[in-house]
């Protein structure tokens, strides 16, 4: 091999630096261990355990957890693959994986967080991570405030002095409401708090938030991720010092770890992840548009951060490179319309998963959001009439087809 100059060798080096690869050839390649046996695809290590040399060795492993693997709580080789991985399409220092999403979420707060915090988080957030902010946390002493994620003012109004931590999702669940990540990292920095970003929406392809400013990002890894709807998983991504002093302790004691098989799974999600994406965008660009010219037929509102009638559609330019996966929309008649609508698909499927090869839909105010109050789900606009669909892999055609039939079952 020879670069432009003629210089044999040089071009040979630059590519075997990962750091120089783009995303897709790193999400093929980061992070892979080899065996011994040279294996093609990433080894699956199922042990528990791992067997010393000497005590010697077994004394400086415990010591200072470095040069090898001590118990697959704290560390396994193929997690550490998927780790890693991650790392280089974060363009992260550091990482840990989780079981779940919600195990990332929990562990990316209370490891860092003591009893005596406060934490500033948005308003629009999955039921589940409500519940941590607002639930679960206080019962540790830490208080919680919550604001309108897209006004830049009411993050500013909401710091208090014991403020440690900033938390939000961008697009959220399930309005695709927007959060500007480098104003309110701004915010948060001036304050001396971590900014922590749920970034499952817009997926690493599409949006890097440590790159905006943000400190701690998680993801739920059965999304998108896998992204075929096969197992649980999780990660947290961060600098080396959050991991080191603040993540990692809190992972190895309290449990929360992944195991080796599921995140074999999310190594091979990955190597298609940036192509799944791409098509599932697109297709839900188009199915956006779609909905948009049905507003006769029912069709009240479309949410979509792609479209130029999305009122943050100026700031999604600026963050995000595309209009993600999920589209909202909202029918006029009520839990009604939406469930006579839902009833009507053939190849759509109901359920409150999301990020899957199949497209998938849920009616949030009776599922993921069901918890909350009607007046709170109001105010974040959840209405009884609003569905969020995930869009897969299916020809986009056929999509909107089965669309146009469940829309044609509300004259029904």
């Amino acid at each position: 091999m020879s670069d432009s100059k003629g210089n044999a060798g040089h071009g040979k080096k630059r590519l075997a630096n990962p750091a120089n690869w783009s995303a897709e050839t790193g999400l093929v390649h980061g992070g892979t261990l080899r065996s011994q046996f040279a294996e093609t695809s990433e080894a699956l290590f199922l042990t528990q355990g791992y067997v010393y040399d000497s005590p010697e060795q077994a004394e400086e492993r415990f010591k200072t957890e470095s040069g090898g693997f001590i118990y697959s709580r704290y560390a396994n080789p193929t997690v550490a693959m998927f780790e890693d991985r991650m790392k280089l399409l974060e363009g992260a220092e550091a990482a840990r994986a989780t079981a779940s999403g919600m195990a990332a979420v929990s562990a990316s707060l209370m490891c860092f967080l003591k009893a005596g915090d406060h934490v500033v988080a948005a308003r629009a957030l999955f039921g589940s991570c409500l519940y941590v902010v607002q639930d679960l946390l206080p019962k540790f002493g830490v208080q919680s405030t919550l604001v309108d994620g897209r006004d830049i003012e009411a993050w500013k109004k909401a710091v208090r002095p014991n403020t440690k931590a900033f938390f939000f999702e961008t697009p959220s669940n399930p309005c695709l409401d927007l959060v500007d990540i480098k104003a309110v990292s701004e915010i948060a920095h001036d304050a001396g708090a971590l900014v922590v970003v749920d970034n499952v929406f817009a997926t690493p392809m599409l949006q890097k938030p440590l790159q905006l400013g943000a400190d701690v990002v998680v993801y739920s890894a059965t999304k998108h991720i896998d992204g075929q709807g096969r197992v649980l998983g999780g990660i947290v991504l961060g600098s080396a010092k959050y991991v080191n002093d603040h993540l990692h302790p809190f992972y190895k004691h309290t449990g929360g770890a992944i195991s080796p098989f599921n995140a074999w799974v999310m190594l091979k999600g990955l190597e298609t992840l940036g192509i799944r994406v791409r098509a599932q965008t697109e297709a839900a660009g188009r199915i956006a548009d779609h909905l948009a010219a049905q507003k006769a037929k029912g069709v009240t509102r479309v949410i979509y951060p792609g479209r130029e009638d999305h009122p943050q559609r100026a700031l999604a330019k600026r963050q995000m490179t595309g209009g993600s996966t999920l589209v909202s929309f909202e029918f006029a008649g009520g839990k009604e319309a939406a469930f006579r609508f839902l009833n009507g698909l053939a190849i759509i499927r109901l359920s409150n998963n999301l990020g899957d090869a199949k497209s998938l839909i849920t009616h949030p105010a009776t599922t993921t959001h069901q918890r909350l109050k009607p007046e709170v789900r109001a105010e974040l606009g959840i209405s009884d009439g609003l569905v969020r669909l995930s869009v897969g892999l299916e020809a986009p055609e056929d999509l909107i087809a089965d669309i146009d039939h469940g829309i044609a079952a509300l004259k029904v």
